[in-house]
């Protein structure tokens, strides 16, 4: 029997296989609120073992992007209502990724915040690259303004009240995004935070906003509907690699260990052309972590059923298949073909690459 087609459970859920639907921006939450359309794509992939939805700001201060939904307002709650009781209806299981709890930090414009909001981040240091706005084209990012003590005792707040607000919205769950250069990875990386009081500097002062975000969450809606996405030796949005990487990510494995988080969700880019992370660290994890482990990164059926077989990890999240198929566990269950994706329509507004890729049969 396969391991990775096989029911399996995550804290208090069964889920109907070992295979969840990754966190993927689609920039399709017009006013930043969630719409019908992304009901029906959420609906359509209620066959994965567990969805994880795109990122979600817990603050119109995390607005990086265009078109990317909040949970900060009565009328994103419900419009992620609808989108949960979808989900539901059909038998599958949702996490909001918060940063399902999107916070950009330094990676923004304030052509994509709302009124009155900023660009901040842990030091007064402009990130390396471009982002889109709707209003302009691509912009540099900009400057941050760095967080003060005030700022961040708000954020962590925010995030709190973020994993309240994606509960009452019917969420099973939330997974902070510690990854792919956003504010929770800001903080954990040098290059970002410069910073010199007690957010600074050493390790253990650079996660502790991670982890007080943590502690925060788990107080506002219990640690088993939890979890936290790490992409150590990700560069994406100038996280450039340093010497004490691989010690630091294990001493916060071990600080996620002690507050019995859900899982942690552990990201390979290597498939998109950034250093892997090695097989050490991962058994490391492994080791240091006794949740449940997700692993992802350019898994096929083959190297995720082995994965799993073999004990390196208890999940497996798969990110472009289910781009362009609703069922890609269905498909590789059965050795069909896939649906090839439409790079084009990733991110723009509408139904064309996003709700009208058809399902097998």
């Amino acid at each position: 029997m396969s391991r990775l087609f096989s029911k399996t459970t995550l804290g208090p859920l069964t889920l109907e296989n070992h295979l969840l639907m990754a966190p993927m921006t689609r920039n399709r939450a017009t006013g930043n609120i969630p719409n019908e359309p992304m009901a029906q794509y959420y609906a359509q992939r209620a066959t994965a073992g567990l969805i994880i939805t795109e990122g979600t700001s817990p603050s119109p201060n995390g607005l990086g992007y265009p078109r990317i939904p909040g949970i900060f307002s009565a009328k994103q709650i419900a419009g992620w209502k609808r989108v949960t009781d979808a989900v539901h209806a059909r038998g599958g299981k949702m996490f909001m990724q918060f940063m399902q709890f999107m916070h950009c930090g330094r990676i923004g414009h304030p052509l994509n915040l709302p009124q009155g909001a900023r660009v901040l981040g842990p030091s007064a240091v402009a990130a390396v690259g471009d982002i889109y706005t709707d209003a302009e084209g691509m912009k540099p990012n900009a400057l941050p303004q760095a967080m003060t003590e005030a700022d961040i005792k708000a954020t962590i707040t925010e995030f709190a009240q973020g994993a309240k607000n994606a509960v009452a919205a019917g969420f099973d769950g939330i997974e902070l995004h510690g990854a792919n250069g956003y504010l929770l990875e800001q903080f954990i990386r040098p290059n970002s935070n410069q910073r010199t009081d007690s957010y600074g500097g050493a390790i253990e002062n650079r996660a502790r906003f991670v982890l007080e975000v943590v502690d925060a969450v788990i107080k506002a809606i219990e640690k088993d509907k939890a979890g936290i996405r790490l992409s150590p030796f990700g560069v994406f949005n100038d996280m450039p690699w340093y010497d004490a990487m691989q010690a630091d990510y294990n001493w916060l494995a071990q600080q996620l260990n002690a507050r019995a988080l859900a899982y942690i969700h552990l990201v390979d880019h290597s498939a998109m052309r950034a250093p892997a992370v090695p097989d050490a660290m991962k058994a490391t994890f492994r080791q240091l972590f006794k949740g449940t482990l997700v692993l992802s990164g350019g898994y096929d059926a083959a190297r995720a059923e082995g994965d799993l077989v073999a004990g390196k990890a208890d999940l497996i999240a798969v990110g472009r298949p289910f781009l362009a198929n609703p069922d890609p566990a269905t498909r590789w269950q059965a050795g069909a073909a896939v649906n090839t994706p439409d790079m084009n329509t990733f991110y723009t507004p509408g139904p064309k690459g996003y709700t009208d890729y058809p399902a097998l049969g």
